[in-house]
């Protein structure tokens, strides 16, 4: 049986070919990735950083965006209550009270409300940084992130894995793939998990199932289809309140909710399908199309924002709350045709790619409140009392409904210019209709608008081992989501510059970047009119990122990631709601100026047993906790985390995992001082798992 060349991943051993008995090899099919064309990464004038599925493994990640904090690009942001994923990218993000948009296999997978990621289908993370907007489309200046999920195979292979740990932590892992036929292979994974937290009368209910099928069409030819079906409960956490500056006003487990409101339900549901096909040797075509949809809907007690109605600013201990209920829902539809190969022309080779994508997106987003006034539906933060009353009835605040229609062009041509020069240039074209109606207000509005956002790029072969590269790109995005008053933001703008070296040897490869990047209508959190977004006008992000993996002899190994980034406003606001001064050159809202994270592991033979022994360690400088308040920042922290895995057998493996080992008390991310989400305390886990 024959596959299609450009399917087989040459470029990374561990996943290509392995062998058996020294001479029966297993193939191992990979898939065509979109916006990747035939240009190996370390061609591309542009950073990349890979996060594997051993790191997420050996550290014993279950969640996407515990993962994402092995870049150091990446900082965590409001969590929604700890019911969605929310980071920026060389400090600059979306809206803050919507999840991070992301990829998965190259679509959109993060927009709308599907709930915190599980990575038990995730093969590897890209994260994709810097100007690269002309080609992936709508993303923000700093970068995206693309989830490559694990792919049906022609061989039998299959895990488990079961794990318990503190706060009552339960989870069952599996994965399997076997083949049909010759022609048809299958892949089913997923999870269940029920656990307490660090965080009183926190519960997480989670159920994930991500099946399926490759179909080998023809000798040049394949499709794909993958299916995700998730399900996952808890209790709406808004954190902590910190008082004075002081973090450890209250204990990192103090719920300030009512336990009597219920879990808010999380139902989210994926369809992808990809149709491949090797037109010759030079040219290759790709077709796909993705429709997700997730609700979350639930009641939720939060400390009220406003410091004319909250109490506890008297008196200290008495907490004015608000009682809410949240019924969201989204419907993404996206397609996708590009056709990626390569041509001479005069000497010169021409890497082509040629794209057009579209998508039909629909999101309500319904919030519904009781806000009494100073010093009504109280807590005592010190001795709460969770009484067995529910909370007061609610009345709507606001109803939007949105809907966005796009589509975008995309052409980009990478020239060999001899053996060591090559240019990029890219132009990609998008037109976007949003329409938005919210109910109470009555306010309904249309926009149309289409933009040109060109990319350049440079990339200099000093030798087989480094290059150089440079490179600018343009971007243009809409905004979802209206203010208090009923208005939509409308769209971003934004450009971005990026320089670099690569290098990669034997030893060690990594990326040295440095870079700028400037969006217009940057939105934060709007502290008076709770549950909004406002505009503060243009931000601007400058900073150096390094990014290194190598090993340290033939039995240790080793990843490092570090970043300075200094984003900040980039012009003077004084907001009417707030009536606040923002000055040009503020900081951004949860961005640190150094994050660093290293990982190292050794494989060593003790007592005549197989073991694997690793750490980690992630540093945070202390950053701002609140748009509008530029006094409140949130103290540096540092985490370090152990872990140890005995090989019982080749399919036996047993695991410990050690995080926060020295117990810091931190906050993770930050919306205000009312709303501050602890880090977890030192936590552990053993797993067992077995591979077939």
């Amino acid at each position: 049986m024959k596959y299609p060349l450009s399917l087989l991943v040459l470029a990374l051993p561990s996943w290509a070919f392995a062998q058996q008995n020294n001479d029966i090899e297993t193939i191992t099919v990979e898939h065509k990735q979109a916006f990747r064309g035939d240009i190996p990464a370390q061609e591309l004038p542009q950073s990349i950083t890979t996060l594997g599925k051993d790191l997420i493994s050996d550290n014993g990640i279950t969640r996407f965006r515990d993962a994402l904090d092995f870049s150091a690009s990446i900082s965590r942001k409001n969590n929604g209550g700890a019911l969605w994923d929310s980071y920026s990218i060389r400090g600059l993000s979306g809206n803050e009270n919507m999840p991070s948009g992301y990829l998965i296999n190259g679509f959109s997978g993060g927009r709308g409300f599907a709930g915190p990621r599980d990575v038990s289908n995730i093969e590897y993370i890209e994260v994709l940084k810097g100007p690269g907007s002309a080609l992936y489309g709508r993303s923000e200046p700093g970068g995206t992130v693309n989830i490559i999920t694990k792919k049906p195979q022609f061989y039998q292979q299959g895990q488990l894995q079961a794990e318990i740990g503190s706060d009552n932590h339960t989870r069952v892992q599996g994965d399997y793939t076997n083949a049909v036929n010759d022609d048809v292979a299958f892949r089913i994974n997923g999870a269940w998990q029920d656990s307490d937290s660090y965080r009183d009368y926190v519960h997480h209910d989670k159920f994930a199932i991500t099946p399926s099928l490759y179909y080998q069409v023809g000798d040049d030819s394949s499709l794909t289809y993958e299916f995700e079906y998730v399900d996952q409960q808890q209790m709406y956490d808004r954190g902590i309140v910190v008082l004075n500056g002081d973090i450890e006003t209250l204990p990192e487990s103090r719920f300030l909710g009512n336990p009597n409101d219920t879990p808010t339900k999380v139902h989210s549901r994926g369809h992808q399908l990809q149709y491949h096909n090797d037109l010759n040797s030079d040219w290759s075509l790709l077709v796909g199309a993705s429709y997700r949809t997730g609700t979350l809907t639930g009641y939720s007690s939060d400390a009220e924002l406003s410091p004319s109605r909250q109490s506890v600013y008297d008196d200290g201990r008495t907490l004015t709350r608000q009682h809410r209920y949240r019924d969201y829902k989204s419907d993404d539809l996206s397609a996708r045709i590009e056709l990626s190969g390569h041509f001479e022309v005069a000497g010169i080779t021409n890497h082509v790619l040629i794209g057009v994508d579209g998508y039909d997106y629909e999101l309500r987003t319904g919030l519904y409140r009781y806000r009494g006034g100073y010093g009504t539906y109280t807590l005592d933060i010190f001795e709460p009392d969770y009484n067995s009353m529910p909370g007061p009835d609610v009345s709507m605040q606001y109803e939007n409904n949105e809907q966005q229609d796009a589509y975008g062009i995309y052409v980009q041509d990478q020239l060999d210019l001899g053996d060591s020069l090559k240019v990029m240039l890219g132009l990609r074209f998008d037109e976007i209709a949003q329409d938005i109606f919210e109910t109470k207000s009555g306010v309904a509005s249309k926009s149309t608008k289409n933009r040109i956002s060109p990319r350049f790029g440079v990339v200099y072969d000093v030798n087989s081992a480094i290059n150089l590269y440079a490179s600018y790109s343009e971007g243009f995005l809409p905004l979802s989501g209206t203010d208090a008053n009923g208005k939509p933001f409308g769209f971003e703008e934004s450009d971005s510059f990026e320089v670099g070296i690569k290098f990669s040897t034997e030893h060690l490869s990594g990326t040295l970047a440095w870079f700028d990047a400037t969006k217009s209508n940057m939105l934060v959190s709007d502290p008076i009119n709770v549950g909004y977004s406002a505009p503060v006008g243009e931000a601007n992000s400058r900073g150096v990122e390094l990014d290194l993996s190598g090993s340290l002899g033939s039995n240790s190994d080793y990843t490092l990631s570090y970043a300075y980034v200094d984003a900040k406003t980039a012009n003077d606001v004084i907001n009417a709601d707030w009536l606040v001064p923002i000055p040009e050159g503020s900081p951004l809202v949860n961005v640190p100026k150094h994050n660093a994270a290293v990982a190292i592991n050794h494989a060593l033979t003790l007592w005549q047993q197989d073991i694997k022994v690793g750490a980690h360690y992630k540093y945070n400088s202390d950053r701002l906790g609140d748009p509008a308040d530029l006094s409140f920042r949130i103290p540096s922290y540092q985490l370090v985390g152990l872990y140890a895995k005995w090989f019982a057998s080749q399919q036996l493996s047993v695991a410990l995992n050690v995080d926060n080992i020295f117990n810091e008390h931190y906050i993770a991310s930050s919306y205000n001082a009312m709303w501050a989400y602890p880090g977890a305390p030192t936590q552990f886990k053993l797993s067992v798992g077995y591979d077939f």
